[in-house]
């Protein structure tokens, strides 16, 4: 039998678990009593997670032939049809199988099927529903131009993908610096861009300013555009609308080559409730997938949520994970909408005030079972592979080892600090700033539980919101961004964006995360393509332009960007641990702390302009300047010379250093000597 340690490690870090130690404990036993089972009957979790090699539609070319098999245990009958029967649905029935499989074999000398080619299976359900579905094991879905319609569609090529990326390991990337992009909205031209397009022309950019790691959404097939690609129908097929599943494997391998990761956000939280496009009802029973009734229906989102009770929705699903890693060489995943999964009131209406709220009956003891068999089998299957979690609740043990009785995640977004600089922005004035509260947002989280830091991600820039350069700016930004005028409220703002930016890194978490052109302000928010909005892709869409005219202040911003990301590379900054706060002065709005041997001062006073700032250092020496907002190149003031040393002072509590420190200026030093 399985072994749980008599004391669980997560139990020893964090004292408060203690009275909960009976239900981690209860976990951990399930998470190994699944495992055990699954390694006696497939060998390994990666075997037994091989469910899209055994179902949907392949060719055994053994056989001459092809094999269809669907998982569909309520429905009465199923029959193949498409381009090639002439969408005869009497033409090809599945015979029943055990365990609620069918199958049917097609030789070759009977039907030619052949890549490209449309096809559906015609579901007769357990209700008498009789409908032309989608496989959900199709590997490409295509939308009809003038019908609208989606099929699945034969993907066979005769021409292998020809990888180059085998010298690219996942692991190098340890600390990770996360640029979160569209493919589809990633261009400036009033369109849908391409995974080609995003690869020759937004990646050099990426590179340039110095990610390490992609964040793609919108990669699994949804419907509807506008819903930013989380209503997902067809999770094994790269969305057709950005190209070819080839052309997505050449924009991976282009990443790779660069030395940049690529994470996809990875909707297994829920899925579209379309029955035409989705899973949903698939076999007549009401359920298959999902939950029955009500539960099945997630009331905020109007999508349906999987039943991760059911052994055949948790193989689908450990699937569609290794299916990615392995097809497309995918580095990890964003988990999307980690709190509904967890809870059965998906988080809504309730505040996570006391320990009871993580291990009481709201809690979906499927789900975090599914959690764990998913982060394992991820590092399983990838080496270094990342798996993040996008959780609001703060469930402990999330970003810990299963074996130490957590679900395995590797990092968590510090979902928190974005909300936390808006309503910063929009309901506090400057002089009001509090630096307590900044200390503490960003510092807040639960030891030794890795967490992605950011300012700003697509949230931030939906319709209804603004971007944090919105919020700072607003509508001066169409009329003053040249360098050459004069504006307090643009220069407030660019000093205040680079700083926000700054701290968030420095202080929020073990990686880092920006939403593509909020690196350099870009102006307006996104929104896609609607009947609202005339259909315009006014919105959805990238303005590069401003960035690459150096006669606008876009580029100070994406410079100090640059500079800000190189920083964190060079001083291993994000593996450093927490900071160490070494002054606070409320009077004049200055924080100071010290990370990785750097040492961080935030002037955030509207008007104070410190000259001779003594502060407290842990280490005599002499001190350099190695990145100041107030640079001229990155649209500051130039108020601060960066070329000198700086020496401590001794004093009766140990050394010190004085620098002159501008009003919403942000230095880092480092020691030299």
């Amino acid at each position: 039998m399985p072994k749980v340690p008599p004391s669980l490690p997560l139990v020893k870090l964090d004292p408060w678990l203690t009275p909960y130690a009976p239900q981690l404990t209860k976990r951990l036993e399930r998470f190994q009593e699944e495992t055990a089972a699954i390694k006696r009957s497939a060998g390994t979790l990666a075997n037994y997670a091989n469910w899209h090699r055994d179902m949907g539609l392949h060719y055994e070319k053994e056989n001459n032939g092809w094999r269809y098999r669907e998982w569909a245990p309520a429905a009465q009958a199923l029959f193949l049809i498409g381009d090639f029967n002439g969408w005869d649905r009497q033409r090809h029935p599945l015979r029943r199988q055990e365990n609620g499989n069918w199958e049917a074999f097609i030789p070759a000398s009977e039907c030619q099927i052949q890549h490209g080619q449309r096809y559906k299976v015609h579901v007769v359900g357990a209700d008498g529903s009789a409908r032309d579905r989608i496989s959900p094991f199709a590997f490409r879905s295509v939308q009809d131009p003038e019908s609208y319609d989606f099929s699945g569609q034969v993907w066979c090529p005769d021409k292998k993908f020809k990888w180059t990326d085998k010298n690219f390991k996942p692991t190098e990337v340890t600390e990770p610096l996360i640029y979160e992009c569209h493919v589809g909205m990633a261009q400036e031209k009033h369109g849908v861009g391409t995974y080609r397009e995003f690869a020759e022309q937004i990646l050099p950019r990426i590179k340039e300013t110095g990610y390490n790691c992609l964040q793609l959404m919108a990669l699994a097939e949804h419907p509807y555009y506008g819903s930013f690609g989380y209503h997902v129908s067809n999770f094994f097929a790269p969305t057709s609308r950005f190209g070819t599943p080839e052309d997505l494997k050449y924009l991976v391998n282009e990443a790779h080559g660069m030395g940049i990761a690529v994470v996809m956000d990875l909707i297994h939280a829920h899925a579209v409730k379309n029955v035409a496009e989705g899973l949903a009802d698939f076999d007549g029973s009401g359920g298959q997938f999902f939950h029955k009734g009500k539960r099945g229906h997630h009331p905020g989102w109007d999508s349906k949520l999987f039943n991760y009770g059911v052994p055949e929705v948790r193989q689908f699903l450990l699937s569609n994970v290794r299916y990615w890693l392995e097809e497309f060489h995918i580095d990890g995943f964003r988990f999307d909408g980690v709190t509904s999964i967890l809870y059965h009131h998906h988080g809504e209406g309730v505040a996570f005030g006391h320990y009871d709220r993580y291990f009481d009956s709201w809690v979906d003891e499927d789900a975090i079972l599914y959690l764990q068999l998913a982060n394992e089998l991820s590092h399983a299957v990838r080496k270094g592979s990342i798996s993040i979690a996008e959780d609001m609740s703060g469930m402990p043990g999330l970003c810990r080892p299963i074996k130490e009785g957590g679900i395995g995640f590797d990092f968590r977004l510090a979902m928190g600090t974005p909300d936390y600089w808006i309503k910063t922005l929009k309901h506090k004035r400057d002089e009001d700033w509090n630096l307590d509260e900044i200390w503490h947002e960003l510092t807040n989280r639960r030891p030794q539980e890795k967490t992605v830091a950011y300012a700003e991600s697509h949230d931030q820039s939906l319709v209804g919101d603004k971007t944090l350069a919105f919020w700072l700016m607003d509508k001066d930004m169409y009329f003053h961004m040249r360098t050459t005028d004069q504006s307090p409220v643009i220069d407030r703002g660019v000093a205040l964006h680079k700083m926000i930016r700054l701290i968030t890194m420095a202080l929020g978490g073990e990686a880092y995360l920006t939403f593509m052109g909020n690196e350099f302000g870009h102006p307006e928010w996104v929104d896609f393509p609607r009947e609202g909005n005339n259909w315009s892709y006014q919105y959805a869409r990238r303005q590069w332009s401003l960035v690459d005219n150096e006669q606008l202040r876009y580029r100070h911003m994406w410079q100090f960007e640059k500079e800000m990301l190189a920083l964190a590379k060079e001083n291993h900054l994000l593996e450093q641990g927490q900071a160490h706060k070494l002054h606070q002065d409320n009077f004049n709005n200055v924080l100071i702390f010290e990370r990785a041997g750097l040492i961080f001062l935030f002037n955030f006073h509207v008007q104070n302009s410190v000259p001779d700032y003594l502060f407290p250092v842990q280490n005599a020496g002499s001190y350099e300047i190695l990145l100041s907002s107030d640079s001229p190149e990155t649209g500051g003031h130039d108020r601060v010379d960066t070329r000198i040393k700086y020496f401590t002072q001794p004093t009766t509590y140990g050394p010190r250093l004085s620098i002159y420190l501008p009003n919403r200026t942000a230095l880092v030093l480092r020691r030299v000597d």
